[in-house]
């Protein structure tokens, strides 16, 4: 095996290669690390985000408003697509530089004969590299040295126990399983035991963590379902506006009138349409909804993933890392005399207790109990540094059970005269101290026992208490000679769920959100696992079935835990949920996870325990590794969208009230009721504070509650076209009849048009108020006039402008407008207050026929 190891790759074992031969190879396999190569240059990528149907929309009215001598509003508009094509999406593919930083900067290599401290980025396929405890390996290597080593795979598979590794002989593995070839060191996994030589037969792209670069840079990140509402809502527009165009120019012409100034009036009013404050407040509102997520211990690195959360009705969880801290921990004692203890505290530390019915033990204080603690203590090779287990995480997870005891100490006292070092094989480890000690296996162990203890005495150990004893997992004995060993007792070891995780998903659940977790562990691991955070799991199956043989299609939808997943079996789930229409967040904290974060809906990395890589890949980031943020961050996407909705609906009310007003008038030959002053106030109010505001309306507490929007629906829905309709027009028949009752004398007057002008400014605050909670159906008195400070203010700044401009007597001049008595401001509140009144009355309507529906209430649900 040795020589077919050398021969392959033409290496030498004992002297390595020659320079000559390195720069032979460097020359044909390159650097061993990852090339980033940028195909488009930065400005194609800028100039490319004016493709967004809205943005180009505003830039020909920006056009057309030069070309008729606006020029405040061309400004205006064009500021506006600039800075919205400034935050489209926009992102360098750090992900794929992050994966560089896996290969680790310096390595052991034998060269010439010589063991030479190299940077891992010189070496090439064929070069002998040596390996031992701590390092990271820096390349794919075919061990030909192997002693007793172990290497931590978790970043690569999410296999929690690090594989054992051998220079044995694997035979071709069929289903591309990494765990199953246990003669290669693969890059970036980490040597936990043991040392070992091997040879180099894969670097930079080549190597197993290069198959996951190259699916990283053939995956493109999916539209968000903002994004695509946003699309669908340029384009309507555009539509809107041209239809205006053609309808206003076509009855100009049919009237006699000039085809230029029709032409003039019709690009005018579909300017007008054009809420040109939409990109703004949606970019404000979600970066509003980033930093109140900063807050909460999430990092959103793109604005629109704050809305998509919104709308998420699957998370595909990894369970290492993520579900688990990814941190072995005894959990429960078995004696041999049948007392059960229970354990808290989770990681390698000292905190946490050992509970026998009731009462901490501690030190020698139970003796069934702190001889098992003893024994594992001083039958274990590992040590714990700064929260950290430098060998076997098992063995760590007994240091930490003896610093809970406080037998720390006692690896210390015992001098060891001989060891049998644990292996896969024989499944048992024996160190001979002052006493001779034994752990390991249950089945192994205690053919090596005739007594067990009973409280300190030793009694003989019958056929009856053996099968006792065989339910559990990892056993402890004593004793002079092997075959007269006394079993001590039983400890259980898991990698245990972090805290908060069952509360979190028993919640997105009730929100109608379907829990899947992915893991590369094994399919006992995994159910252990999944049982732990919630009783009722469905189905499990291996990854690999999701790949060969059965539709991932029709597959996915009706798993709960996929067990023994690649990062090309993730990457599939999450296509083939997609598939089925759902929006996929993925959460992982590995290298395996990268590629299925990035082709996920929304990736989610973990802050404190994800790679590099995985953190690049992400669109949010858990600074605690808290999986409870996730459902903060649903909640306040909901809203968000919510708020955006409210804008929406508010903005084109007031704009679709103010194009009726102004096309009535060219249309029918009437005087215009409003001048451009007058006008612009108006727009300034429609695009201004009072509408801004309804951007940052807090989260409704009960919204967590409801199920998620389905991202097919467009922002313009049935609901909100009868809403804004109806404020439109309500608009429109109030100001049309203030209108008509000051010109009873056929002149228009100063009086005339400030009434007007009044009236509907009053109109827009109303109608402001009652677009707080349009979406929710909320009545204004639920959620409290003061509840939103910003609205407040803006309104009340509003108002205030709009009685300057009445009273104010250099800018009566400026706007044509003159003073009015407190009676006719009475008048105008009591009239303009029926738009915020018959919306109330549509919400409560709406809440009696049951619009709003409670989502089901079961784990695992299919999509």
């Amino acid at each position: 095996t040795a020589r077919r190891c050398v021969s392959r790759p033409q290496a030498d074992l004992q002297l390595g290669l020659t320079q000559e031969e390195v720069r032979r190879r460097r020359a044909y396999h390159g650097w061993n690390e990852f090339d980033i190569s940028e195909d488009e240059p930065l400005w194609r990528k800028y100039l490319s985000q004016f493709k967004d149907p809205l943005i180009l929309l505003l830039l020909a009215s920006a056009v057309i408003s030069i070309i008729m001598h606006q020029f405040d509003d061309a400004i205006s508009i064009t500021v506006v697509a600039v800075v919205l094509s400034c935050v489209q999406e926009y992102r360098s593919e750090k992900s794929l530089e992050e994966l560089g930083k896996l290969v680790p900067p310096e390595c052991h290599c034998v060269r010439e004969g010589n063991l030479e401290h190299l940077l891992a980025r010189e070496l090439v396929p064929g070069d002998t590299v040596c390996l031992s405890v701590g390092e990271k390996v820096p390349a794919d290597l075919r061990l030909f040295e192997a002693t007793d080593l172990s290497v931590d795979e978790s970043s690569l598979t999410g296999e929690t126990t690090p594989c054992t590794k051998s220079t044995a002989h694997q035979p071709a593995s069929t289903n591309g399983d990494i765990a199953s070839r246990s003669n290669i060191a693969f890059m970036g996994t980490l040597v936990r035991y043991g040392k070992a030589k091997g040879i180099v037969i894969g670097t930079g792209e080549n190597s197993e963590f290069g198959e996951v670069f190259k699916m990283m840079q053939a995956e493109e990140a999916p539209k968000t379902p903002l994004q695509k509402s946003m699309d669908l809502l340029g384009k309507q527009l555009s539509l809107y506006s041209f239809c205006i165009i053609g309808v206003i120019m076509l009855v100009g012409w049919l009237q006699g009138k000039s085809l230029l100034d029709m032409f003039t009036i019709g690009v005018s009013l579909a300017v007008a349409a054009i809420p040109e404050g939409l990109p703004i407040v949606v970019t404000v509102t979600l970066a509003l909804g980033v930093m109140r997520m900063v807050k909460k211990r999430a990092i959103i690195k793109k604005l629109p993933i704050v809305e998509t959360l919104g709308c998420c009705n699957v998370i595909c969880s990894d369970k290492t890392g993520t579900l688990t801290k990814n941190e072995m921990t005894v959990t429960q004692l078995f004696t041999s005399d049948g007392q059960h203890a229970e354990v808290t505290g989770v990681g390698y530390n000292g905190q946490g207790e050992v509970l026998l019915n009731g009462e901490v033990i501690h030190g020698f204080s139970c003796q069934s109990i702190s001889k098992i603690v003893e024994v594992g203590c001083v039958c274990n090779d590992s040590i714990i540094r700064n929260h950290n287990v430098l060998g076997r995480p098992t063995e760590g997870a007994l240091i930490a059970l003896a610093m809970k005891v406080g037998l720390e100490g006692l690896q210390r006292e015992y001098v060891r005269v001989e060891e049998h070092p644990f292996s896969s094989e024989k499944k048992w480890m024996a160190v001979r101290c002052v006493h001779r000690t034994q752990q390991g296996a249950y089945e192994q162990v205690i053919r090596f026992c005739s007594s067990y203890n009973s409280r300190g005495s030793a009694l003989p150990l019958n056929h009856q208490q053996v099968e006792l004893y065989q339910q559990r997992m990892l056993a402890f004995a004593s004793g002079s000679e092997m075959g007269k060993l006394t079993f001590l007792g039983l400890v259980g070891i898991i990698d245990p769920p972090r805290s908060g995780v069952k509360e979190a998903v028993g919640t997105l659940i009730s929100s109608g959100v379907t829990i899947k977790m992915i893991t590369g562990d094994s399919q006992e691991t995994a159910m252990s696992i999944g049982q732990l955070i919630h009783t009722r799991l469905r189905k499990c199956i291996n990854g690999v079935a999701v790949t060969d043989g059965v539709p991932g299609s029709a597959l996915c939808p009706q798993i709960s835990v996929f067990y023994r997943a690649s990062p090309r079996h993730k990457l599939k789930i999450v296509k083939s949920l997609q598939n089925n229409g759902a929006v996929v967040a993925m959460t992982g904290d590995g290298v395996n996870d990268a590629v299925a974060l990035k082709a996920a809906d929304i990736g989610v990395a973990m802050g404190q325990t994800g790679t590099d890589v995985c953190k690049e890949a992400a669109d949010m980031i858990l600074v605690d590794d808290d999986f409870q943020t996730i459902m903060s961050a649903i909640e306040e996407g909901k809203g968000i969208y919510n708020n955006i909705k409210n804008f929406v609906c508010f903005q084109l009310s007031t704009s679709i009230a103010a194009l009726t007003l102004i096309s009535l008038a060219t249309l029918m030959n009437f005087p215009n009721p409003l001048n451009a002053m007058q006008i612009l106030w108006i727009n300034i109010i429609m695009d201004g504070p009072p509408a801004q505001s309804l951007g940052v309306e807090p989260v409704d507490r009960d919204i967590i509650r409801k199920p998620p929007r389905n991202v097919g629906d467009s922002i313009i829905t049935r609901s909100l076209i009868v809403k804004v309709l109806v404020s439109a027009f309500i608009i429109v028949c109030g100001t049309l009849y203030v209108f008509w009752r000051e010109l009873q004398d056929n002149v228009i007057t100063p009086r005339d048009t400030t009434m007007t002008f009044t009236c509907f400014v009053f109109f827009d605050m109303f109608n402001a108020l009652s677009s707080r909670s349009q979406v929710s159906t909320r009545m204004v008195h639920e959620m409290g006039l003061c509840s939103n400070r910003t609205f407040c203010f803006a309104v009340l700044a509003s108002i205030m402008g709009q009685l300057l401009v009445i009273y104010f007597p250099p800018l009566q001049s400026v706007f044509q407008t003159e003073s009015l008595s407190v009676l006719d401001l009475v008048f105008l509140v009591s009239l303009t207050s029926s738009v915020c009144a018959v919306s109330e009355v549509i919400k409560k309507v709406e809440r009696w026929r049951g619009v709003e529906k409670s989502p089901p209430s079961d784990f695992f649900h299919e999509v």
